[in-house]
This record gives C-alpha cells, structure tokens and sequence, in this order.
C-alpha cells in the first residue's frame, strides 16, 4: 500500500513497578472497573457527556477494549495492586496517531486508592512502556484545568505542561477548555 500507514494493532502490553501491574483489562475485571467509573468524583471528570449513564463495566472490558485495540485507536488497562491482587485504578489509551507515534493516556482510581501515588506510578510505567518497548515518540495526558488532582497526576508522572486548547473537551457538566501535558522520548534521556 504506497502512500498509505498499514493498519496497527495496539500492542499488547504488561509492566511492573514495586507496588504495581498494568495490564489488559480482561471480563473478570468488570466489576471492580464499573465502581471505580461509578464514583461521584470520577464522574465529574469523565470525557463523557451526562446522557452518557453509567458505563458497563463488562462491555469496557471486553467489547470496547477489544474494538480499541483491534482499530489500532488504542487499549483498556488495568492498575493492580500487587499486595492484594486488587484493581484500584483503570488506564485508556486513545487517539493514536501511528504515523507520528503518538498517544493519549486518560486515567481513573478506585476512591480507596487515591491519595498514594497509585496513578503517577501506572501512568509514568505505561508512558515508559510506550516509548521504549513500542517506539512512541509522544504520550499525551489532557486534564480539565478545574480537576486539579489529574494536574498532580500529570506533574508527579513527569510530563510537561504545554498549555490550553479551548473548548476543546468536555464532561458531565459540559463543554471545557483542556491542559495538554507531554511526556516525549526526549525525557528519559
């Protein structure tokens, strides 16, 4: 196929940190992953319109990861905490651009997690994953600048604040402008 990028998968992917597991959502995560995206305080930030109800949390799982995945757009994560085997946290990756090399990464914690370090930690092993395993160049993080503990999440998993885009998102009380924070190749160096 000249002058065209061939189809990509996204690639199957599973790391590691002290504390922690990232890896593939799978259909016995779907309990735990519908609390975590039922919280009133993931609700607020969620990228998803009000009408948008609650998401299900087996179709998360399976269906809509599997569809990410297979689309080349993206995948669905699981944080584990290694001391209990217990899901505390959800990782989405979205909006990639294979030609460029680029990604996004969206993020949520069980209410119980929050507060430990639990998101930098994933975010920061994934961002690392991308880039060095896959061949990223750029791992994305947009935050609504009201939602000042994603901001942390960002600044704490060493990525760069870049600045606004306007009106360029929203959640469940609307339209918002968003942060647009990187972290490139060019950081692990």
């Amino acid at each position: 196929m000249r002058g065209q990028l061939p189809l990509r998968t996204f690639p199957e992917l599973r790391v590691s940190t002290p504390r922690l597991h990232v890896r593939q959502l799978c259909e016995d995560d779907a309990k735990p992953v519908a609390e975590i995206f039922a919280d009133k305080q993931t609700q607020r930030w969620l990228p998803f319109p009000r009408d948008f109800g609650q998401i299900d949390g087996t179709a998360w799982c399976t269906e809509m990861a599997q569809e990410r995945r297979d689309s080349g757009a993206g995948d669905h994560y699981g944080v584990i905490r290694r001391e209990d085997d217990r899901l505390v946290g959800c990782l989405w990756t979205k909006r990639t651009d294979w030609g460029a090399k680029v990604t996004e990464v969206s993020y949520a914690v069980a209410a119980e997690a929050r507060g430990f370090g639990v998101a930098p930690e994933a975010i920061d092993a994934l961002a690392i994953a991308l880039i060095l395993e896959h061949g990223f160049q750029r791992i994305e993080v947009r935050v609504a600048p009201g939602n000042t503990a994603s901001r942390r999440v960002a600044e704490k998993a060493g990525f760069t604040y870049e600045g606004l885009l306007r009106n360029a998102g929203y959640v469940h009380s609307g339209r918002v402008d968003l942060e647009v924070w990187s972290f490139v190749a060019a950081d692990l160096r």
